[in-house]
Order: structure tokens, then sequence, then C-alpha cells
């Protein structure tokens, strides 16, 4: 059991009457239990962000979807970052905070292109496989010494991927497949440069840059792909933004309060979600070749983290970081 005191809750995910309430209520819970109910619930909202994502991308631009939500989320958080300023624009890295808003929009681009035009659960089943993108990146860029153990999850989990990518080996690969293979990709070197970025730099620092700079990205695309949207579909949108805001808070707090090798495993519930979601709304089953695959990933997952936990190894991720691609 880890004993080391939890970092304080970053300044973007403190100050909500909502999340104050909630940790009152499990104040007398254990920590690795109040870790995993913020968990779940992060996991079910990022569920049925990305099913109300799938429902308004079948009229609007992936731009316009990813503009309107990144304006609701900074209108969310700017009582936090104006009153940080100037120090919620101070970075001592700038090149890296580019780097990061650069692969955040390639992340979510990708992904949500892939939510759309995937059956939901086949897009989510891919979207783990930024697990061992994670320990690519960690090798390269954070230096990590990693041995066997870790090789052999990591193939195993590239082979589920290949398996969910040409399942039936007739060398043809959907090229939607391929976006969320790449939007995964992108989400795992993401939860990589925030980990570099938090050595130098506050949280509300980091969110603020990503969170204005995909949002200026998107927006001469949104704009040459404009449709109006129906009084129906600006709620959904301005609904898919608070969502949004309310997993990724979510999931810090999950982090924040357990450890991650207790609660880790719990984040893909979100396959099940998906899975319920995707037959009930869009009448879309996965394919039993998805399930295998996803099945192969997560159990290599699942060992990679039990495994550095039992050597005492801190896995390169970082709470922050996580949902960009969802």
């Amino acid at each position: 059991m880890d004993t080391s005191p939890k970092d304080p809750a970053p300044p973007e995910a403190a100050g909500n009457g909502v999340g104050r309430k909630i940790a009152r209520m499990t104040a007398h819970l254990p920590s690795n239990t109040i870790g995993a109910l913020w968990i779940l619930l992060a996991s079910f909202l990022f569920s049925i962000m990305v099913t109300l994502i799938k429902v308004v991308g079948q009229d609007l631009s992936v731009f316009q979807i990813l503009v309107v939500r990144q304006a609701v989320m900074l209108s969310i958080v700017a009582p936090k970052i104006l009153s940080g300023l100037p120090t919620s624009l101070s970075t001592q890295r700038p090149g890296l905070q580019i780097v990061r808003i650069v692969v955040a929009t390639t992340a979510m681009l990708s992904g949500f292109t892939a939510i759309i035009e995937l059956p939901l659960a086949d897009a989510t089943a891919i979207s783990f496989s930024k697990t061992f993108f994670v320990t690519i990146f960690a090798i390269w860029l954070l230096g990590e010494t990693v041995g066997v153990h870790r090789w052999s999850a990591t193939i195993v989990g590239f082979l589920g991927v290949l398996l969910m990518l040409n399942p039936h080996g007739s060398g043809f690969i959907d090229p939607y497949a391929l976006l969320a293979i790449l939007g995964a990709a992108c989400a795992g070197l993401v939860m990589i440069v925030v980990r570099l970025l938090t050595r130098t730099d506050a949280p509300v620092t980091i969110l603020t840059y990503q969170a204005i700079g995909v949002g200026l990205i998107m927006l001469v695309p949104a704009i040459m792909t404009w449709h109006a949207p129906s009084l129906g579909q600006w709620g959904l949108l301005v609904l898919i933004g608070i969502i949004s805001w309310a997993a990724q808070m979510s999931n810090i707090r999950a982090f924040r309060a357990g450890e991650a090798t207790a609660i880790a495993s719990l984040d893909y519930t979100r396959l099940l979600y998906a899975t319920v979601l995707g037959a009930a709304i869009f009448g879309n089953w996965p394919r039993l070749e998805t399930l295998l695959g996803a099945a192969v990933i997560i159990a290599a997952s699942i060992y990679t983290v039990r495994r550095e936990a039992k050597r005492g190894r801190e896995l390169a991720r970082a709470a922050d970081a996580r949902g960009y691609s969802n």
C-alpha cells in the first residue's frame, strides 16, 4: 500500500462545489475505494461523451465539434485561468507546450473521427493500445529502462492491435482503424509530454495552453466546414464540452486519491459501456476479433501495471493527460 502523501488537487480540479460535496461524502472511505469510484465515474462520462460525439458527428464536422468542445471547456475553467494571470500563462518550456498542443490536437482529431466512423466498441477497444505506446515513448523521451517482461507485454499488446486491424488476414486495413491507432499513439505521447511539463510548469498552465491552442488550431477548419447546428445539436455540443470537462476532472481525482496499480484496470469498463451504448443507440455490435484483440491488450496492460508496482516503479503516466483521444 502506498502511504506517501497525495499531491494537492490542481487548481482546475479543486474549486467546483460538486467535487467538494462528493469529497465530503466519501471522506470516510479508503483512498483506493475513492479512486475506484472516481475512475468508474470518469469511464462512464467518457463513454457518454464519445456517444454524443458519434451522434452529432453524423451531421456536423469533427472540426466543428472540437472547436465548440474546447470553447465550452475553456469557459468552464476561465475563472481559474483569469485569477491565476500572469502565472497561468507563464511557462518555462514554450516549445514543449507547442508540441503538446499539436500532438493533443492530432490525438483528438484522429480519435474523434474514428469514433464517428467506426462502431463505438471497436474505436474504444483500439484506443486502449495507447498503453504500449506509452512504454515506447517512455524509453525514448524519459530514458526509462525496460526489461524483458515489460517488452514482452508490449509485444503481446501490439499483436492484439494487429488482430483488430486485420482480423481475417485479407491484407485490407480499415483506414479509420488506422486513424484510431494514430489517435492512441498521440494520446500516449501526450501522457509523456505532460509528464515532462509537470516538472517545470503548473497544471493550470498546461491546461490553459492546451485549451486555447487546440481551439485556435481547429478554428479555421471549423469555419470552413461550418454547418449551422439546430437548437438540439447546439445543446448536444455544449453537453459534450461539459461532460468532457467533468470526465477529465473525475479522472484526475481518481489518480490523486488512489494508487494507479489498484484502479487503472477499472478504466477498461469503457469497453463495456461502449458495447452497450453502441448496440442500443446505433445497432452496432463489436466483432469477435475486436473483443479478442481488446482482451489481449487489456491483459498485457494489467500485467505491466502489476509488475511495475511490485518492482516499486512509477509508470510513465499522468492523470492530467488522459482522455484527450476520446
